[in-house]
């Protein structure tokens, strides 16, 4: 597995984004052709068992940049602080996906990129996110607010979950209100991890001293 694999498999799930993530031992020993194989069996872009992706999606009021304020915790995130996800379109109109983290045992940035896609009617929020191709995992938003303020997201199973919002605080009102959908939704929070965030200015300041060594 190269170096560009190796970010690949950290970063798998911000976006929303984990391959095999039921199995992480056994995902940590595949090599790049098992790790193919193993992605074209397994239904990645599919949808949980009793989630419905949000309807009357609007991919352009999605664009921007979200923090990661909550996590289910799993090996290819662990130390990773700061997180964001940040969407745009490229030059032929798709949809970019741009994924960053302070790994705090490095010490260091770690970055990510890739593309997303409807897996079918772009009105509905169930996306198929690519970091390398062909391969792809599902990337389901399942709880966004009108203002496009908040969004709660999954992928292909319920190892996988995400807390987004466009601040990097956000109220006790607004944590509660994720930690009982996530149980309507019968995830189990308890490897919930809440991510820590750096206000705007901070954060700003701490990425110009790493960008600068």
């Amino acid at each position: 597995m190269n170096a560009n694999e190796r970010k690949v498999w950290r970063w798998l799930s911000d976006a929303p984004l984990i391959l095999l993530s039921a199995k992480p031992k056994l995902a940590a020993a595949l090599n790049s052709a098992a790790l193919c194989a193993a992605l074209l069996l397994g239904g990645c872009t599919g949808l949980p068992e009793r989630i419905a992706p949000v309807r009357d999606f609007d991919a352009e009021r999605y664009l921007g940049t979200w923090y990661e304020i909550a996590r289910l915790d799993h090996r290819f995130e662990r130390g990773l602080e700061q997180v964001t996800a940040t969407y745009g379109r490229d030059a032929h109109g798709r949809i970019t996906v741009d994924n960053r983290g302070y790994d705090t045992a490095s010490g260091q940035w770690e970055t990510v990129s890739g593309t997303a896609a409807p897996v079918g009617d772009p009105r509905v929020a169930h996306l198929k996110v690519q970091f390398f191709f062909p391969f792809g995992v599902s990337y389901v938003v399942f709880g966004l607010d009108p203002d496009y303020q908040s969004a709660y997201v999954t992928s292909f199973n319920r190892d996988v979950l995400w807390f987004l919002a466009r601040t990097p605080q956000v109220s006790a009102e607004q944590r509660q209100a994720f930690i009982a959908s996530a149980r309507a939704h019968e995830f189990d929070l308890s490897e919930l991890l809440w991510v820590k965030q750096l206000p705007p200015a901070a954060r700003v300041e701490a990425r110009t001293e790493d960008e600068q060594k």
